[in-house]
């Protein structure tokens, strides 16, 4: 009786309490939790190496990083050295040859990476004291040899010569050049010309002189203890002989007196790079600092923010868009909202990008904005407090960056103390459209003439055009005549002739391709078989199973993905019926309503471009008369994506041309397929379409 009597009780207090809140408002903000950091402990040595060290018993592990804070570096006609210099770091020293370094560092299950301004490990503890001598040894010894800075040398050059095509990489260079200068670190440009400038003694002269221990410091994390650290950092570190780096003045970055928009030309790209830039001068130890950061983070900082939403989920112009805001101690940054968008909307999303980030700059944000804003930043300092690193990295930064000794013990009342007001603030002094470059890399011959055509504000917004390097150029002319003669059936017949001849094409009742590409570390196996009676099978495989398959056999067919199988519909039966033939050339002589539309660049070749349907273009070499690419216009959730299948490396096979390269780029996804093996009139049987 007693135990109900209190059980009732209770109930009628819990009853009581409940009454007594007002759940139609949103309970306050209970005040921000105070942030305890330890303070690491910290020792110098007598050459200016500056050591931190964090104590944590939790795991039997050690990390070590030492970093070097030195102003930018700028290496001019010899741009490169200081890649080269961090490609020779980490491969033994002069007392341990490369190959015994790695093989210990391997059996100690430990890491260690050397750059020319860096270096890094980590072990188990009971490793310690010998990975941090070999981290040292390393560092403060390299053995430069002329072996392998050839190696090194060919290797990035390579690197440079396979980003001649990338629109991105070209995209990311000229954005650099024009915001910074090419007369700045930041800005300045890695050729082939500048690498083949360093030689060997240059690699030795820029470790020597940057290289050093007046900036450095050395922030070890794990399970050590500070005595036995301080000993063994003495002992290994004491030889590093005290010097500092020289120094250098540069230009320092300013913005254009009037928004403009950069546009580069690169034939190839089948979407455009747009970023709408300005210089910002922001340092953490500003007070503005982080309404700047919150202002960026409402701007473009993830999927919940205004340039996602606008350009993505209410234009579908691309998969993502992002602006990123810098800061620097040494230098002024640059701000920069971006996206990568269909050729089609190119013009658009240059406009949409610059709209919000005005109402940035000219009208406040909500506050459901801000308190979203700041529960993200709030959240990831949080979370970040749970890795030892974090404490390292904080009092790293509070040394570096001339902080308050509080600034991060103070980081969440702070963030919690911004207000709206605040954040327009910071985007008017930081955010531009009316010094702002927008710079847009892509295929001149599809997106200048609405390029041409964009007003911002009731303002025209006028077009400079700069080359892959960032220099000045003229206008792109896309006027070329097409020869005398020259004709849709006269391009197709020289195609069919190039690649064998129609009566050997002709002959081909079937033939079966292999191929391989490689995709976030996967190898994804392609096969596809066709015959002359309309069938066709395409299977893509990951680790020998179908992950995406399509057969046609005659008049019906099915595809396989995710698991699940559907029969093709009428519209897609048709569509891989064409797909089926084996050279739809053949076809296309007899179907009388290909056309001719001109001659455009594909990459650093003249194509003619032919008109197939009113989503579909093929792209044949002036030169050559081999096809280069055939070009695309799908339907993807709603969305119009261009598709483009590229054709390079032709070999032949029983006296036909077939391409044994193929690049698919849909969207911003790029894959290279490398043919492995071909077939003609063989390797194919009833039993594959089935």
């Amino acid at each position: 009786m007693k135990k109900y009597i209190v059980f009732t009780v209770l109930s009628l207090c819990f009853t009581v309490t409940f009454a007594q809140i007002d759940r139609s408002k949103q309970p306050k903000p209970g005040p921000a939790p105070e942030i305890n950091l330890k303070e690491p402990a910290r020792f110098e040595l007598k050459n200016g190496l500056k050591v931190m060290v964090v104590e944590n018993h939790k795991l039997p592990r050690v990390t070590m990083h030492l970093t070097i804070d030195n102003p930018p570096i700028l290496q001019g006609d010899k741009a490169g050295v200081a890649d080269l210099t961090a490609s020779l770091m980490g491969k033994g020293s002069k007392s341990i040859p490369k190959d015994e370094f790695y093989e210990e560092v391997d059996f100690l299950g430990a890491s260690i990476s050397i750059g020319d301004q860096s270096a890094s490990a980590s072990c188990l503890s009971k490793y310690f004291p010998r990975i941090l001598e070999l981290m040292a040894d390393a560092a403060l010894n390299p053995n430069f040899t002329q072996e392998e800075f050839d190696k090194e040398k060919d290797r990035i050059l390579t690197g440079i010569k396979s980003e001649e095509k990338d629109v991105e990489a070209i995209a990311t260079r000229v954005q650099l050049a024009l915001a910074y200068g090419k007369g700045h670190p930041y800005g300045e440009i890695t050729s082939e010309a500048t690498v083949n400038n360093v030689t060997l003694a240059d690699v030795d002269q820029h470790y020597r002189s940057y290289f050093v221990p007046a900036n450095a410091y050395l922030v070890i994390i794990g399970d050590v203890d500070f005595e036995t650290t301080k000993e063994l950092v003495t002992t290994h570190f004491t030889p590093w002989s005290k010097a500092v780096p020289p120094s250098f003045s540069y230009s320092k970055p300013t913005d254009v007196q009037y928004g403009q928009i950069n546009f580069v030309d690169v034939p190839n790209a089948v979407q455009s790079e747009v970023t709408v830039q300005n210089i910002t001068e922001l340092r953490m130890k500003d007070e503005d600092y982080l309404p700047a950061l919150l202002a960026n983070r409402i701007l473009g900082g993830g999927s919940q923010a205004r340039l996602f939403k606008n350009l993505r989920e209410d234009k579908g112009y691309t998969y993502g868009s992002y602006s990123s805001i810098r800061d620097n101690k040494y230098s002024p940054m640059r701000f920069n909202a971006f996206a990568q968008v269909r050729n089609a909307v190119t013009d658009s999303a240059a406009v949409q990008i610059l709209t919000e980030i005005d109402r940035m700059i000219n009208e406040p944000v909500t506050e459901e904005e801000l308190k979203n804003a700041k529960a993200k930043y709030a959240g990831n300092f949080v979370m970040a407090l749970e890795n030892p690193e974090t404490v390292a990295n904080y009092a790293l930064n509070i040394e570096t960056e001339n902080l308050p000794s509080d600034f991060y013990k103070t980081y969440l009342e702070r963030i919690e103390g911004v207000t709206v007001d605040d954040v327009q603030k910071a985007a008017a002094k930081y955010f531009s459209t009316s010094n702002a470059r927008i710079v847009v890399t892509g295929k001149g011959s599809e997106v200048m003439e609405n390029l041409e055509k964009v007003t911002f504000k009731n303002k025209k917004v006028p077009v400079l055009y700069y080359d892959k390097n960032a220099d000045k150029t003229e206008k792109p002319d896309y006027s070329a005549p097409l020869p005398e003669g020259v004709t849709a059936q006269s391009v197709l017949e020289n195609y069919l002739s190039a690649i064998g001849g129609k009566s050997k094409l002709e002959s081909v009742q079937s033939y079966a391709m292999t191929a391989e590409a490689v995709t976030q570390g996967m190898t994804l196996e392609l096969e596809m078989k066709k015959t002359t009676s309309s069938q066709f099978m395409q299977d893509i495989k990951v680790m020998g199973n179908s992950v995406q398959k399509q057969v046609l056999d005659g008049d019906s067919g099915y595809a396989f993905a995710q698991g699940q199988q559907k029969d093709l519909s009428p519209e897609e039966v048709k569509r891989l019926k064409e797909e089926s033939a084996a050279f739809p050339e053949l076809n296309y002589l007899v179907a009388g309503n290909i056309s001719i539309e001109g001659i455009e660049p594909v990459g650093d070749k003249k194509a003619y471009k032919l008109k197939i349907t009113e989503k579909k273009h093929c792209y044949y070499d002036v030169e050559s008369g081999l096809k280069l690419q055939v070009v695309s216009i799908e339907d993807m959730q709603g969305q119009a994506i261009s598709n483009t299948l590229a054709f390079d490396d032709y070999k032949e096979v029983s006296g036909i041309k077939f391409p044994y390269k193929l690049t698919q780029t849909v969207g911003p996804q790029n894959l290279k397929f490398i043919v492995t093996d071909i077939k003609v009139n063989e390797g194919v049987s009833p039993a594959d379409f089935e």
